[in-house]
Protein backbone atom coordinates (compact mmCIF):
# COMPACT_ATOMS: atom_id res chain seq x y z
CA UNK A 1 0.00 0.00 0.00
CA UNK A 2 1.29 3.49 -0.89
CA UNK A 3 0.99 6.19 1.76
CA UNK A 4 0.75 9.55 0.04
CA UNK A 5 1.62 12.76 1.83
CA UNK A 6 -1.41 14.99 1.21
CA UNK A 7 0.74 18.11 1.56
CA UNK A 8 2.82 16.94 -1.40
CA UNK A 9 -0.33 16.09 -3.35
CA UNK A 10 -1.56 19.65 -2.82
CA UNK A 11 1.80 21.05 -3.99
CA UNK A 12 1.45 19.02 -7.17
CA UNK A 13 -2.09 20.27 -7.91
CA UNK A 14 -0.98 23.89 -7.48
CA UNK A 15 1.99 23.41 -9.84
CA UNK A 16 -0.33 21.67 -12.30
CA UNK A 17 -2.76 24.60 -12.20
CA UNK A 18 -0.01 27.13 -13.01
CA UNK A 19 2.36 24.92 -15.05
CA UNK A 20 5.03 27.18 -13.60
CA UNK A 21 7.12 26.40 -10.52
CA UNK A 22 7.79 30.06 -9.72
CA UNK A 23 4.12 31.10 -9.62
CA UNK A 24 3.18 27.94 -7.75
CA UNK A 25 5.90 28.57 -5.16
CA UNK A 26 4.61 32.11 -4.68
CA UNK A 27 1.04 30.89 -4.10
CA UNK A 28 2.23 28.21 -1.69
CA UNK A 29 4.63 30.62 0.01
CA UNK A 30 7.56 28.25 -0.23
CA UNK A 31 10.96 28.65 -1.88
CA UNK A 32 11.10 27.39 -5.47
CA UNK A 33 14.01 24.96 -4.84
CA UNK A 34 12.10 23.51 -1.87
CA UNK A 35 8.98 23.07 -4.03
CA UNK A 36 11.02 21.22 -6.64
CA UNK A 37 12.32 18.86 -3.97
CA UNK A 38 8.81 18.22 -2.63
CA UNK A 39 7.52 17.34 -6.11
CA UNK A 40 10.44 14.95 -6.51
CA UNK A 41 9.48 13.31 -3.21
CA UNK A 42 5.90 12.88 -4.43
CA UNK A 43 7.08 11.35 -7.71
CA UNK A 44 9.17 8.91 -5.70
CA UNK A 45 6.12 7.98 -3.60
CA UNK A 46 3.95 7.55 -6.70
CA UNK A 47 6.67 5.74 -8.63
CA UNK A 48 6.26 7.82 -11.79
CA UNK A 49 7.40 11.16 -13.18
CA UNK A 50 4.48 13.59 -13.03
CA UNK A 51 5.96 16.84 -14.39
CA UNK A 52 8.50 17.69 -17.06
CA UNK A 53 10.45 20.97 -16.90
CA UNK A 54 11.78 22.17 -20.29
CA UNK A 55 12.96 25.41 -21.80
CA UNK A 56 9.44 25.95 -23.03
CA UNK A 57 8.02 25.60 -19.50
CA UNK A 58 6.48 22.97 -17.28
CA UNK A 59 4.06 20.35 -18.53
CA UNK A 60 2.29 17.32 -17.18
CA UNK A 61 3.56 13.93 -18.24
CA UNK A 62 1.07 11.25 -19.28
CA UNK A 63 1.26 9.90 -15.74
CA UNK A 64 0.69 13.41 -14.40
CA UNK A 65 -2.39 13.86 -16.60
CA UNK A 66 -3.86 10.64 -15.21
CA UNK A 67 -2.86 11.40 -11.62
CA UNK A 68 -4.20 14.98 -11.48
CA UNK A 69 -8.00 14.34 -11.28
CA UNK A 70 -7.44 11.63 -8.68
CA UNK A 71 -5.21 13.96 -6.68
CA UNK A 72 -7.88 16.67 -6.75
CA UNK A 73 -10.55 14.17 -5.66
CA UNK A 74 -8.28 12.94 -2.87
CA UNK A 75 -7.86 16.47 -1.52
CA UNK A 76 -11.62 17.14 -1.70
CA UNK A 77 -12.32 13.89 0.15
CA UNK A 78 -9.82 14.75 2.87
CA UNK A 79 -11.37 18.21 3.34
CA UNK A 80 -14.84 16.69 3.55
CA UNK A 81 -13.68 14.07 6.07
CA UNK A 82 -12.21 16.78 8.30
CA UNK A 83 -15.37 18.91 8.04
CA UNK A 84 -17.65 16.00 8.92
CA UNK A 85 -15.46 14.97 11.86
CA UNK A 86 -15.35 18.52 13.23
CA UNK A 87 -19.12 18.86 12.91
CA UNK A 88 -19.59 15.59 14.79
CA UNK A 89 -17.14 16.50 17.54
CA UNK A 90 -18.23 20.08 18.18
CA UNK A 91 -21.72 20.65 19.65
CA UNK A 92 -23.63 23.15 17.57
CA UNK A 93 -27.38 22.77 17.11
CA UNK A 94 -29.89 19.94 17.32
CA UNK A 95 -33.67 19.98 16.87
CA UNK A 96 -35.70 17.31 18.67
CA UNK A 97 -39.11 16.44 17.25
CA UNK A 98 -41.95 14.85 19.21
CA UNK A 99 -45.52 13.78 18.47
CA UNK A 100 -48.73 14.01 20.49
CA UNK A 101 -48.54 12.75 24.05
CA UNK A 102 -44.77 12.33 24.04
CA UNK A 103 -43.01 14.26 26.81
CA UNK A 104 -39.35 14.73 25.87
CA UNK A 105 -38.48 17.30 28.55
CA UNK A 106 -36.36 15.00 30.79
CA UNK A 107 -34.15 13.89 27.86
CA UNK A 108 -33.86 17.42 26.46
CA UNK A 109 -32.97 18.78 29.90
CA UNK A 110 -30.27 16.11 30.28
CA UNK A 111 -28.84 16.88 26.83
CA UNK A 112 -28.65 20.60 27.60
CA UNK A 113 -26.97 19.85 30.92
CA UNK A 114 -24.32 17.63 29.32
CA UNK A 115 -23.76 19.97 26.35
CA UNK A 116 -24.28 23.51 27.70
CA UNK A 117 -22.73 25.10 24.59
CA UNK A 118 -25.19 23.38 22.24
CA UNK A 119 -28.34 25.01 20.86
CA UNK A 120 -31.00 22.38 21.66
CA UNK A 121 -34.43 23.06 20.15
CA UNK A 122 -37.74 21.16 20.14
CA UNK A 123 -40.49 20.96 17.53
CA UNK A 124 -43.96 19.39 17.77
CA UNK A 125 -44.86 17.20 14.79
CA UNK A 126 -48.17 15.80 13.57
CA UNK A 127 -48.62 12.02 13.67
CA UNK A 128 -47.73 11.66 9.96
CA UNK A 129 -44.64 13.91 9.92
CA UNK A 130 -41.72 12.20 11.76
CA UNK A 131 -40.10 10.41 8.82
CA UNK A 132 -40.45 13.34 6.40
CA UNK A 133 -39.25 15.80 9.05
CA UNK A 134 -36.10 13.73 9.58
CA UNK A 135 -35.33 13.27 5.90
CA UNK A 136 -35.84 16.95 5.02
CA UNK A 137 -33.78 17.91 8.11
CA UNK A 138 -36.44 19.90 9.94
CA UNK A 139 -35.50 17.76 12.95
CA UNK A 140 -32.40 15.72 13.79
CA UNK A 141 -34.08 13.22 16.10
CA UNK A 142 -37.70 12.46 16.93
CA UNK A 143 -39.55 10.68 19.71
CA UNK A 144 -42.69 9.08 18.35
CA UNK A 145 -44.68 5.85 18.17
CA UNK A 146 -44.54 2.97 15.77
CA UNK A 147 -45.50 2.35 13.03
CA UNK A 148 -42.72 4.24 11.28
CA UNK A 149 -41.07 3.35 7.97
CA UNK A 150 -37.50 2.78 9.09
CA UNK A 151 -35.57 2.73 5.78
CA UNK A 152 -32.68 5.20 6.03
CA UNK A 153 -33.34 5.74 9.74
CA UNK A 154 -31.70 4.66 12.98
CA UNK A 155 -34.51 3.61 15.34
CA UNK A 156 -34.19 2.72 19.03
CA UNK A 157 -37.16 1.28 20.94
CA UNK A 158 -37.59 3.08 24.26
CA UNK A 159 -40.51 1.27 25.89
CA UNK A 160 -43.83 -0.52 25.37
CA UNK A 161 -47.09 1.38 25.71
CA UNK A 162 -50.46 -0.31 26.33
CA UNK A 163 -53.32 0.26 23.93
CA UNK A 164 -56.75 1.30 25.12
CA UNK A 165 -60.20 1.81 23.64
CA UNK A 166 -61.53 5.37 23.28
CA UNK A 167 -65.31 5.68 23.39
CA UNK A 168 -67.94 8.39 24.02
CA UNK A 169 -69.14 8.75 27.60
CA UNK A 170 -72.55 7.18 26.84
CA UNK A 171 -71.16 4.19 24.93
CA UNK A 172 -72.30 0.70 25.97
CA UNK A 173 -68.70 -0.23 26.87
CA UNK A 174 -67.92 2.92 28.88
CA UNK A 175 -67.11 2.06 32.49
CA UNK A 176 -66.17 -1.55 31.76
CA UNK A 177 -63.17 -2.95 33.65
CA UNK A 178 -61.70 -3.98 30.29
CA UNK A 179 -62.68 -5.07 26.78
CA UNK A 180 -61.30 -7.29 24.00
CA UNK A 181 -61.36 -7.11 20.22
CA UNK A 182 -64.39 -9.44 20.28
CA UNK A 183 -66.31 -6.78 22.21
CA UNK A 184 -65.83 -4.25 19.37
CA UNK A 185 -66.27 -6.70 16.49
CA UNK A 186 -68.89 -4.55 14.81
CA UNK A 187 -67.76 -1.12 15.95
CA UNK A 188 -66.62 1.28 13.19
CA UNK A 189 -63.10 2.69 13.62
CA UNK A 190 -61.95 5.90 11.89
CA UNK A 191 -59.70 5.33 8.86
CA UNK A 192 -56.51 7.29 8.20
CA UNK A 193 -55.06 7.86 4.70
CA UNK A 194 -51.70 6.21 5.48
CA UNK A 195 -52.26 2.45 4.89
CA UNK A 196 -49.63 1.26 7.38
CA UNK A 197 -50.78 3.62 10.14
CA UNK A 198 -54.41 2.76 9.41
CA UNK A 199 -53.88 -1.02 9.54
CA UNK A 200 -51.78 -0.78 12.72
CA UNK A 201 -54.27 1.22 14.78
CA UNK A 202 -57.36 -0.60 13.50
CA UNK A 203 -55.58 -3.97 14.04
CA UNK A 204 -56.41 -5.01 10.49
CA UNK A 205 -56.59 -7.88 9.86
CA UNK A 206 -57.89 -9.17 13.14
CA UNK A 207 -56.74 -12.49 14.65
CA UNK A 208 -57.77 -15.31 12.33
CA UNK A 209 -57.44 -13.06 9.28
CA UNK A 210 -60.84 -11.41 9.41
CA UNK A 211 -60.87 -7.76 8.32
CA UNK A 212 -61.37 -4.99 10.87
CA UNK A 213 -64.59 -2.99 10.57
CA UNK A 214 -64.43 0.14 8.45
CA UNK A 215 -65.19 3.62 9.69
CA UNK A 216 -65.37 7.29 8.74
CA UNK A 217 -62.30 8.61 6.86
CA UNK A 218 -60.26 11.17 8.81
CA UNK A 219 -56.97 13.02 8.30
CA UNK A 220 -56.39 14.56 11.73
CA UNK A 221 -56.61 13.43 15.35
CA UNK A 222 -59.16 16.18 15.98
CA UNK A 223 -61.47 14.81 13.25
CA UNK A 224 -61.18 11.35 14.78
CA UNK A 225 -62.15 12.65 18.22
CA UNK A 226 -65.16 14.45 16.79
CA UNK A 227 -66.48 11.28 15.15
CA UNK A 228 -66.04 9.32 18.38
CA UNK A 229 -67.72 11.98 20.50
CA UNK A 230 -70.64 12.01 18.06
CA UNK A 231 -71.12 8.24 18.56
CA UNK A 232 -70.06 7.37 15.00
CA UNK A 233 -66.98 5.35 15.92
CA UNK A 234 -64.62 4.08 18.59
CA UNK A 235 -60.82 3.99 18.35
CA UNK A 236 -57.83 1.98 19.53
CA UNK A 237 -55.36 4.51 20.93
CA UNK A 238 -52.15 4.74 23.00
CA UNK A 239 -53.07 4.58 26.68
CA UNK A 240 -50.74 7.39 27.72
CA UNK A 241 -52.11 9.80 25.15
CA UNK A 242 -55.58 9.84 26.67
CA UNK A 243 -54.79 8.89 30.26
CA UNK A 244 -55.59 12.38 31.54
CA UNK A 245 -58.78 12.71 29.47
CA UNK A 246 -58.42 14.74 26.31
CA UNK A 247 -62.02 15.99 26.36
CA UNK A 248 -64.87 15.53 28.85
CA UNK A 249 -67.23 13.70 26.48
CA UNK A 250 -64.78 10.83 25.88
CA UNK A 251 -63.45 8.07 28.10
CA UNK A 252 -61.07 5.14 27.79
CA UNK A 253 -61.42 1.43 28.57
CA UNK A 254 -58.40 -0.91 28.97
CA UNK A 255 -58.01 -3.20 25.95
CA UNK A 256 -56.94 -6.78 26.68
CA UNK A 257 -55.38 -9.35 24.36
CA UNK A 258 -53.56 -7.00 21.97
CA UNK A 259 -49.86 -6.33 21.57
CA UNK A 260 -48.70 -3.08 23.17
CA UNK A 261 -47.49 -0.18 21.06
CA UNK A 262 -43.87 0.95 21.10
CA UNK A 263 -42.37 4.39 21.64
CA UNK A 264 -39.11 5.00 19.78
CA UNK A 265 -36.40 7.58 19.17
CA UNK A 266 -35.36 7.88 15.52
CA UNK A 267 -32.71 9.78 13.60
CA UNK A 268 -31.14 9.67 10.14
CA UNK A 269 -29.07 6.49 9.70
CA UNK A 270 -26.04 8.35 8.34
CA UNK A 271 -26.11 11.01 11.07
CA UNK A 272 -23.62 9.90 13.71
CA UNK A 273 -22.99 13.39 15.07
CA UNK A 274 -22.12 13.82 18.71
CA UNK A 275 -25.38 15.52 19.68
CA UNK A 276 -27.60 12.99 17.93
CA UNK A 277 -25.76 10.10 19.60
CA UNK A 278 -26.01 11.91 22.94
CA UNK A 279 -29.77 12.39 22.55
CA UNK A 280 -30.28 8.67 21.83
CA UNK A 281 -28.51 8.02 25.13
CA UNK A 282 -30.53 10.66 27.00
CA UNK A 283 -33.79 9.29 25.60
CA UNK A 284 -32.95 5.71 26.63
CA UNK A 285 -31.99 6.88 30.11
CA UNK A 286 -34.73 9.39 30.87
CA UNK A 287 -37.82 8.51 28.82
CA UNK A 288 -39.91 5.72 30.30
CA UNK A 289 -43.48 4.47 30.19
Amino acid sequence: MTDLDLRLVRYFTVVASHLHFGRAAAELRVAQPSLSRQISRLEAEVGARLLDRTRQGTRLTEAGEVFLPHAQALLRASEQAVAVARAAAQPTRITIGYTAGRIVTPAVRDLRHRHPDADVRTLHLEWSEPRAALLDRRVDAVVTRLPLRTGGLRVTILYDEPKTLLVPIGHRLAGKESVTLDDIEGEPIPRFPDPEFDAYWRIDPRPGGRPAPGGPPVETIEDKLEHIAAGQAVAIVPAALYAAGIRPDLTTVPLRGVEPGQVVVASRAEDRGRLVAAFHTSARTHLHA
